[in-house]
């Protein structure tokens, strides 16, 4: 009987550390969340200025550019789609929300926001936010550039107090009569602010920790408040003064045409800024990419909340983004935190912003203004694609003379014309085979915008000779191309006919 082997002892394993584990995970929830609190007061810093630029720019209180500002914070912040990028109002949309407020006037505004909102909403369940990414980048840079020049073009105006004339066209004439009519307290208060502009973006390691348009309008903010200087400055009313919830009457406008081009036209562009800029705030960190159909309706859901204050609308800004990334946040905390601090300043201490002068804004939003032109890439197309240098400048004078949803479709228009005359090489060959006739080979794309190219080419074959027509080298043939093919085959095949019966009644003898 074979004896029991002993009992195997199993070596216990060790236990696992875990206030050791949970010392690593405090300590870097500590770093993570520094991290994001300090990002979160320099995107603050950043975003005060320009929502009120923005909102002063735009023809409406400044208070409401504050609340858009809030809501990029707290609604789309905690929405998943990019983590890193900041939302609220931005430069892009300031031309058309100042002509949508001065056609339809400020009440409709909430209604237009809303619906712009809620189709943001509709495009991204449809998921058809990465679409966005096919728009020309020509056409995005066109945009962008005839929108900083009728910023520019709205806001000298305000540096030396002076009223605007209405539309792109008329803003640009009126400067011929402009110098006699600045105020020149307003206008040095305003050139002021540009140089500190300017002279603290130099300096990276302060611009770093203070941002420069805080900075700016701060400075020349506390020198007019103590010398008294008579310049307009900002007016507040309260925030929950400006807040005004859609009526029933103001909804009932989204039947009017010209209403529901503006919400398309507030949709797509702040649609396509948005996308834009999560594209460029995922080429500044390392992190987790964006999705771009849930920021879309992320967008969607802050513009619908927006729209039910009667805010402006708000986008993706690059600038806040930017800036964000930098200060190094590390989670969507940081954008979460800016609207708190927003909210926290707007409830406690709104009487500051009635020391700004209005000018100080005027010149920080031309400053912003001219970075929307995009130079670099001018320079770049001048070198080597002249024909989308075509449609970029098309577009900022189409943007300019027009508004902004026309000169977007004339460049989109543009850019595809643009594209099918590039892509539509045709290219006919010739091979001489002597008594065997001639062998013609079409090669390309064969379309309409060929056609006259193509028709030449055959035409100028001999008629005297055989030919042989070969389209097995053609990737695209449209209707216009293949009917008139056919047809240049049947008259042909009809005169060879015609010249072999009158072979045939010269010579009966045949």
């Amino acid at each position: 009987m074979t004896p029991c082997p002993p009992p195997v002892r199993r070596a216990h394993a060790s236990p696992v550390p875990y206030p050791e584990v949970l010392s690593v995970l405090s300590r870097r929830l500590r770093e993570v969340g520094q991290a994001d609190l300090c990002a979160s007061l320099v995107v603050f810093l950043v975003a005060l200025p320009l929502c009120v630029g923005v909102a002063m720019a735009s023809g409406v209180p400044a208070e409401l550019g504050l609340v858009t500002g809030i809501v990029g914070g707290l609604v789309a912040g905690v929405l998943p789609g990019s983590s890193l990028q900041v939302s609220g109002p931005a430069a892009g949309l300031t031309v058309l929300v100042f002509e949508a407020v001065r056609a339809y006037g400020p009440e409709a505004l909430g209604a237009i926001v809303l619906a712009s909102g809620l189709v943001q909403l509709g495009l991204g369940a449809l998921r058809l936010g990465r679409w966005f990414r096919a728009v020309s980048v020509a056409v995005v840079h066109g945009m962008l550039a005839g929108i900083g020049l009728v910023l520019v073009a709205g806001q000298v105006y305000a540096l030396g107090d002076a009223a605007a004339p209405p539309g792109g066209p008329g803003k640009l004439a009126g400067l011929v009569a402009l110098p006699g009519r600045v105020d020149p307290v307003a206008l040095s208060v305003g050139a002021v602010t540009m140089v500190v502009l300017l002279l603290w973006g130099r300096w990276r390691r302060g611009a770093r920790l203070v941002p420069a348009p805080l900075v700016a309008v701060a400075l020349v903010s506390a020198v007019t408040w103590v010398l008294d200087l008579e310049v307009r400055r900002v007016r507040v009313q309260g925030l929950w003064d400006v807040v005004r919830v859609p009526q029933v009457a103001d909804l009932g406008r989204l039947t009017d045409l010209g209403v529901i081009g503006t919400v398309v036209a507030f949709a797509l562009i702040a649609s396509a800024e948005s996308l834009f800029s999560a594209a460029a705030v995922d080429r500044l960190h390392h992190g987790r990419r964006t999705d771009y159909d849930r920021e879309l309706m992320a967008q969607g859901a802050g513009n619908a909340v927006c729209g039910v204050l009667g805010a402006l609308p708000m986008t993706a800004v690059i600038v806040r983004s930017a800036a964000n990334v930098r200060a190094g946040a590390r989670t969507k905390a940081s954008r979460v935190l800016h609207g708190v601090w927003l909210l926290l300043f707007t409830a406690v201490v709104p009487g500051v912003l009635g020391v700004i002068p209005v000018a100080a804004l005027a010149a920080l939003l031309v400053h912003a203004g001219c970075r929307l032109v995009p130079v670099r890439e001018v320079r770049t197309l001048w070198g080597g694609h002249r024909g989308e240098l075509l449609v970029l400048g098309v577009t900022a004078v189409a943007i300019v003379v027009g508004n902004l949803f026309e000169g977007v479709l004339v460049g989109l228009a543009l850019a595809v014309a643009k594209t099918a005359w590039e892509i539509s090489h045709v290219q006919v060959e010739t091979e001489d085979r002597g008594e065997a006739g001639i062998v013609v080979r079409v090669l390309g794309h064969a379309t309409f915008l060929r056609l006259p190219k193509l028709l030449d080419a055959l035409d100028a074959l001999p008629a005297d000779r055989e030919v042989r027509l070969e389209l097995c080298g053609l990737r695209h043939v449209d209707h216009a191309c293949a009917a008139a093919l056919e047809g240049w085959a049947t008259a042909r095949e009809r005169r060879a006919t015609g010249r072999q019966g009158e072979v045939a009644a010269g010579n009966p003898a045949s």
